[in-house]
């Protein structure tokens, strides 16, 4: 993330008195509330981008949610509660897959046998029939399918078998046709039919011919299946959702009362009423149990274009104490945002026309007009921050990327001056640039 260097500061603090607080004595780890922070700033600043980049960096359940989406329990729509439980959600996923890691070794092998077994059934034929039915090299029937056994498995471990066609019992997808009504969101807990009745519903399975590369990923999810022990890896879940759980809470001002209205609006105040106990810590009931939230760690993001802060209901601006301005951005932050991050639009450029057998190069001019024009138009017209260069970027490109398909365009340069004769006009004319940029 370019720039914004007091947020990320306090987002980082945030992150690391999380460890601090786990590695605290256990009289006073209870005591210690995370600092929920509540992010202000114009859009396309890097709010939400400095949540994608902190999910992959905290190595703890995070989920990014927009709070527009959201009204007062009673009335169609999810509420707030549905956060933990889809927290909880992505949580067992986290350890889920973490499990399999840890035991894809021996599913692997397991997978193995059951795929041998396919191939190549060990019969019992000699010691039905009894007596001694040895053959001329003194070999038992026993002995001489082991050795054909073992021949096919050195054929599997090399790969040689991929393409033959063998029949497995795979489980049959059933799809529970039931639809449930209800305001406190059953739907969204996940219960069906087998979850309900269990063993009563016998799962059902059905034989599918598939090639044994195929087999062998069905095998082993089912092996990987069988060795993961579900209650731990429920238990740790839940564990880590309650002592390290991070809830990013985007487009907060959506939700701030404007003042004119005539009564509480169900979307609005009531969606703050409701998210106050899940921010101040409660117990909510999810398909894994009940999850408290006492600790959870809440950021809150939001442009208030039209409302402000002071909007939201004084109970919910308590429940976050620590506030961050986020800046508009420069020209030199638009330079940055170009070419210094792993995904930068000039590096996405290159990457796509390359595919193509097309080099493109950017020339610093080019680049620095790019990010000049970004910032005019920005202050001219509404700023979108780093969203602008999106729009600049696929007009300056237009032509280049219409035109590609043909053999003869190998190499691709641009400058300023393409950069200002593309754009200038553009740009010069202010009814124009509310429609295109």
């Amino acid at each position: 993330v370019i720039g914004q260097g007091k947020a990320k500061k306090m987002v980082a603090i945030a992150l690391r008195n999380r460890w601090r607080r786990i590695h605290v004595k256990e009289d006073l780890r209870d005591e210690i509330m995370p600092n929920n922070i509540i992010l202000i700033g114009p859009t396309g600043v890097g709010k939400t981008e400095i949540a994608r980049r902190l999910a992959r960096l905290a190595e703890a359940p995070f989920i990014k949610v927009e709070a527009s989406k959201f009204t007062e329990v009673g009335y169609v729509g999810r509420d707030v509660e549905s956060i933990i439980r889809d927290l909880t959600d992505l949580s067992v996923s986290l350890v889920k897959a973490e499990w399999a890691g840890r035991v894809e070794g021996k599913a692997k092998d397991m997978a193995e046998e059951r795929l041998l077994d396919l191939l190549f059934p060990v019969s019992r034929a000699g010691k039905k029939n009894g007596g001694d039915s040895n053959g001329a090299d003194g070999e038992t029937p026993e002995e001489r399918q082991l050795r054909t056994r073992e021949k096919i498995k050195s054929q599997l471990q090399e790969g040689k078998l991929e393409s033959r066609l063998v029949e497995l019992d795979v489980a049959a997808d059933t799809y529970p046709m039931l639809q449930i009504f209800s305001p406190i969101g059953i739907e969204e807990m996940g219960l069906n039919i087998q979850d309900l009745f269990g063993s009563m519903v016998p799962q059902k399975r059905k034989k599918r011919k598939m090639t044994v590369g195929e087999a062998r990923q069905v095998l082993i999810a089912e092996e990987v299946q069988k060795l993961t022990d579900m209650d731990k890896v429920v238990s740790e879940a839940v564990r880590r959702v309650q002592e390290s759980g991070i809830v990013f809470l985007d487009e907060i001002d959506k939700i701030a009362g404007g003042g004119n209205a005539a009564g509480p609006d169900v979307s609005r105040e009531g969606v703050q009423r409701d998210i106050l106990p899940v921010v101040e810590g409660t117990s909510v009931l999810t398909k894994y149990g009940m999850v408290k939230t006492d600790h959870v760690l809440f950021i809150a993001s939001g442009a208030f274009h039209v409302s402000k802060p002071s909007d939201l209901i004084p109970e919910l601006q308590g429940r976050f104490p620590i506030r961050v301005e986020l800046e508009s951005l420069t020209t030199d932050d638009f330079i940055r945002i170009l070419t210094e991050p792993e995904n930068a639009l000039i590096k996405q450029y290159t990457a796509m026309l390359d595919t193509e057998g097309v080099k493109i190069t950017f020339t610093p001019g080019a680049i620095q007009e790019i990010a000049r024009t970004a910032t005019e138009v920005n202050d001219r017209t509404e700023n979108i921050g780093a969203r602008r260069l999106h729009t600049i970027m696929s007009i300056l490109l237009e032509d280049v990327l219409y035109q590609v398909p043909d053999e003869k365009i190998k190499t691709v340069k641009i400058t300023s001056e393409d950069v200002k004769k593309k754009l200038r006009e553009i740009i010069s004319d202010e009814d124009l640039t509310k429609y295109i940029l």
